[in-house]
């Protein structure tokens, strides 16, 4: 069977249509780098005491000036209490223990040092309020598994293009709205619906991008075009943040960026390849004369042939089963289920390891935006490794490999001493790389799996496991509280466990893309990789050139001058 890559050889590699296409679903990753880890800085909360009565606006800062120890209990020798306050001035002669205290009945005062404002001097989220700076990054997280799940099938169901830029209108205006949030409340519920957008914008351009694209370039858009400009994103974070410490002109100023990208709308089509799989074959086949176009191709002829597809149904009953693709098709074979199910356990902890360790990185020693630009700047090196990984390695290798680097080295830092705090450091950052990387390829890696009547569900399914891993990733750094070492060991494990899913998949590099759940391959406990995946029926009859291949649909007409050739 002619498959959409060999239909569209022609067009050759990396023409003025496959620059186009890769810069511009690119460019549309970058705010997709900052708007979920914005909160790092958005949500930050600043050093602060309780508002005294007769001297309200008293700072830390100009301590000099007051004594307030006098005013304020001490939790030790070198910190106030940021939550109580005396009911009495202390006077000589009085035993700080003697005295009652109270809750800050008139509020805090903030330090201004590093912050003008935040979500949380904004709101007084300190105190008995200090659950909702956390919780409001948790319910972006939220919003972005349910955007990962339901965006998914709108995406397979209606199109890749309307998903995309729906989700970047959504994302874009909820945040102009958020800029003006009146309270707490508001804002946190507008979190969850640009999380539910930023997330659809990520997977319906990764999805579009990987069948717009041929094999050559398919693997470069995966990590040095997706991956490469979200670390671009997450770059400009802490450049903006280290200039504009108003939360909300900082948000202000991450979002207005965004407007340039209407007028992609009339630059980026639809994915012929979905069009065809809906049975849109003369759509498909006029965006690909486009491309020819573009590409200085002049002469191309027919390049999807079809039939009267009502005419083929009564001829062949197979062909009514045709149905509207859903969830279910995820499960729907042996085959398909377990790659669904490994692969949402190897998302979901790869994504609990990313987190945990990329959200700490601005709490580390030192200055916090310095902290958080080197953080993103390894990505850029990490996500170059996972370039070259991709076109020299095998895809499952390469994944489980990275990941059980990333677990071992976890695993052992339970082992340097607590006085050795650069050691710790760097080896932080060497596991963070690697399940950086491993994020990267299994990307390429599912998209791969999944076949094109479904892939946008399937990476959708993915992706909310991923989220379903970054919910939870707070908590595993709650547990440093009590053991800084548990984290890590917890992680570690996981992660190695990950690594051990990964070898269980079927290897995908240099393998057709699937058009349709038969065509899936199956599980395999070998790290060789296996050939492409058939049902009986496709792999011992031998075509006719009346004979077609029906995709909902869609036919194609497979040429005369392939049928000596054996089937891929």
């Amino acid at each position: 069977m002619q498959d959409y890559d060999e239909a569209t050889a022609f067009l050759g590699k990396w023409g003025h249509y496959q620059i186009t296409i890769f810069f511009l679903l690119s460019i549309g990753i970058i705010p997709n780098g900052y708007v979920g880890l914005s909160m790092v800085f958005l949500a930050d909360t600043p050093k602060h005491h309780c508002r005294l009565s007769n001297s309200s606006n008293v700072t830390l800062e100009e301590s000099s000036f007051t004594n307030l120890s006098l005013l304020l209990p001490m939790v030790d020798e070198k910190v106030y209490s940021k939550c109580s306050r005396f009911k009495t001035q202390l006077q000589d002669g009085f035993n700080e223990t003697t005295l009652e205290t109270e809750p800050c009945l008139d509020g805090w005062v903030y330090s201004k040092d590093r912050y003008l404002s935040t979500i949380v001097s904004e709101w007084d989220l300190v105190c008995d309020n200090n659950w909702k700076g956390p919780f409001t990054m948790s319910v972006t997280f939220l919003g972005m598994t349910s955007g990962a799940f339901i965006s998914g099938h709108v995406s397979d169901r209606y199109g890749r293009k309307i998903v995309l830029f729906g989700a970047m209108i959504i994302q874009t205006v909820l945040s102009f709205i958020q800029v003006v949030s009146w309270s707490w409340e508001v804002f946190c519920i507008l979190c969850f619906f640009i999380g539910f957008g930023d997330i659809s914008n990520y997977v319906a351009a990764f999805v579009l991008g990987t069948e717009l694209l041929g094999k050559a370039e398919r693997t470069a858009y995966s990590t040095l075009g997706v991956c490469m400009f979200y670390a671009v994103g997450y770059i400009i974070l802490p450049v903006f943040a280290y200039y504009i410490r108003d939360w909300r002109m900082l948000l202000l100023a991450l979002t207005l960026p965004e407007i340039l990208y209407i007028p992609f709308w009339w630059l980026i089509p639809e994915s012929p390849r979905w069009l065809i799989a809906q049975g849109r074959v003369t759509e498909a086949e006029k965006i690909v004369q486009g491309f020819a176009k573009k590409n200085g191709i002049t002469h191309v002829g027919v390049i999807f042939q079809q039939i009267d597809t009502r005419e083929y149904t009564l001829l062949n009953p197979s062909a009514r089963e045709n149905h509207p693709h859903n969830f279910l098709d995820l499960v729907r074979t042996a085959n398909i289920r377990n790659i669904t199910i490994l692969s949402f356990l190897v998302w979901m902890t790869t994504s609990i390891g990313y987190f945990v360790l990329t959200l700490g990185t601005p709490n580390m020693h030192g200055d916090p935006y310095l902290n958080c630009f080197i953080s993103a700047i390894s990505e850029i090196v990490a996500y170059t490794a996972a370039w070259w990984m991709v076109n020299h390695a095998p895809r499952r290798l390469a994944t489980a490999s990275m990941l059980i680097l990333g677990g071992v080295i976890l695993l052992f830092i339970q082992f340097i001493p607590p006085s050795l705090h650069v050691l710790t450091t760097v080896l932080v950052m060497i596991g963070k790389a690697g399940i950086t990387i491993s994020f990267a390829i299994v990307y390429v890696f599912s998209a791969e799996l999944y076949p094109t009547v479904v892939r946008n569900m399937g990476i959708g399914i993915c992706s909310m496991g991923s989220r379903v891993g970054s919910i939870i990733s707070p908590y595993f750094v709650y547990l440093g509280t009590y053991d800084r070492l548990l984290p890590f060991l917890l992680m570690g494990s996981f992660i190695l466990l990950a690594g051990s899913f990964c070898l269980l998949l079927p290897e995908t590099r240099d393998q057709p893309l699937p058009e349709n759940v038969q065509q899936v391959q199956p599980v395999t406990c070998s790290c060789c990789p296996v050939g492409f995946h058939h049902s009986a029926a496709n792999s011992t009859k031998t075509p006719t050139p009346q004979e077609v291949q029906v995709q909902n649909n869609s036919v194609y007409f497979l040429p005369d001058s392939q049928l000596d050739q054996p089937m891929e």
